[in-house]
């Protein structure tokens, strides 16, 4: 079901806000990451006073923070929309040419600033639901950045219908759009007092009704090999190189299961990102994820043990591990509110969508969230494809996601 009376300005918003260079930096020390992240904030916040909402403010941390004010005598408890502003430093988000393809009919859709980069429906089996509709990529050398461009715009279409439809009744809402997800630090300077939400939902996710409760758990795990130098000339019986020990550790990492390339579902993976290091020193850098924490301890204990036996062959070097938590399973809070996913539900029922619930290989802004007093499960946004010059959004699925954030703020006004 369309939201009556209305002309969705979703698609315009999204048009808009790509073309704005907003890639967030791991290497950088600051908060936000980048300073262009702001330059979309301040578009965002004018846009928004624009429409009436007086309290949007941008904040010295590249957040957003603006209310939609309630109009109803009910108790409603406080609602927030929440999407990231970043683009992913994987690839390039400078000088986006985003491109609408009309009327999607199955064809290969060929980026013509590079004819190299083809979107094909046999890699992309998504598209087969896309017939008719129309198709939004970028030119082929960049990212398109609907990752999460097409959440924050999807969030400022539907608080548009809310303050041009003031007979349509809704408790108090609160919108948060924030820097540096891309690089796991989207929540570190948010303020949950200022914000003041009851309960909140990231507008972040991939396929048309998917709806995700639940999601990886995620730990940092980094060995440091301390390997014995010589002079190459004189070193036989004495050089054990950390660099040497660091690649017999990785041939060594099972490669029919517990990797990124060998898993799928609720399989969890142990997945090296990062090698540095010498003959005295070297590092290997990991991200571990699964389901549970009991089973992040067991990838961590392989880790160890592969280390060990390794080291077996060095009596001289020794490793240290370190494992520091990352997120948290979203799913031992968002249980606790059972409210919050059935009206996530019905809302995504009542835009006329099947409901998708799956688990997500992976973290939003919401996994901290929860774990910080804001339950955040996460809604579909329609992006596919993420952080790849292949990346694509529908027009007609970001209409249905801005239907469902409409829906989903009635139902709890309508259910207190």
């Amino acid at each position: 079901m369309s939201l009556a009376n209305y002309t969705p300005t979703v698609s315009e918003r999204f048009l808009r806000y790509v073309t704005i260079d907003t890639q967030s930096d791991a290497a950088s020390p600051t908060q936000p990451s980048t300073e262009k992240q702001k330059d979309l904030g301040r578009v965002l916040v004018e846009e928004l006073r624009a429409m009436g909402i007086a309290d949007a403010e941008l904040d010295e941390f590249g957040y957003v923070y603006a209310t939609i004010p309630a109009n109803t005598d009910k108790n409603v408890p406080v609602i927030c929309f929440c999407s990231h502003m970043d683009t992913s430093p994987d690839c390039s988000g400078k000088d986006v040419k985003p491109i609408v393809h009309r009327d999607y009919r199955g064809q290969d859709l060929v980026l013509p600033d590079d004819a190299q980069q083809i979107i094909r429906q046999a890699d992309h089996p998504d598209l087969a639901a896309q017939y008719g509709n129309d198709i939004i990529t970028a030119s082929g050398t960049t990212l398109l950045g609907a990752d999460n461009k097409a959440g924050v715009a999807e969030i400022m279409d539907a608080a548009h219908y809310f303050m041009t439809h003031p007979e349509v009744k809704r408790g108090k809402i609160r919108i948060l759009f924030t820097p540096d997800e891309e690089i796991g630090r989207g929540v570190d300077k948010v303020d949950l007092q200022r914000l003041g939400a009851d309960f909140g939902y990231t507008i972040d996710g991939e396929t048309l009704g998917s709806f995700e409760d639940e999601t990886f758990s995620a730990d940092a795990l980094t060995i440091t090999i301390h390997g014995v130098s010589a002079h190459p000339g004189f070193a036989k019986g004495k050089m054990e190189s950390a660099l040497k020990i660091a690649g017999e550790v990785l041939a060594r990492l099972p490669k029919d299961r517990l990797s990124p390339e060998s898993t799928e579902r609720r399989e969890g993976f142990v997945h090296p990102y990062q090698v540095q290091g010498g003959v005295e020193q070297s590092t290997l850098k990991f991200i571990v994820r699964d389901f549970t924490d009991e089973k992040l301890a067991q990838h961590a204990a392989e880790l160890r043990q592969i280390v060990d036996e390794v080291l077996n062959a060095y009596p001289h070097s020794r490793a240290d591990i370190e494992v520091v938590e990352q997120y948290r399973n979203m799913k031992k809070i968002v249980a606790q509110h059972p409210q919050i996913s059935t009206n996530a539900i019905e809302a995504i029922e009542r835009a006329g969508v099947a409901p998708k619930p799956s688990a997500i290989r992976g973290g939003t802004d919401g996994s901290r969230l929860s774990f910080m007093g804001l339950p955040c499960p996460n809604l579909f946004a329609g992006e596919h494809a993420f952080h790849s010059k292949h990346e694509w959004v529908s027009v007609q699925d970001m209409e249905k996601a801005v239907a469902t954030i409409v829906h989903l703020a009635r139902i709890w006004e309508e259910k207190a």
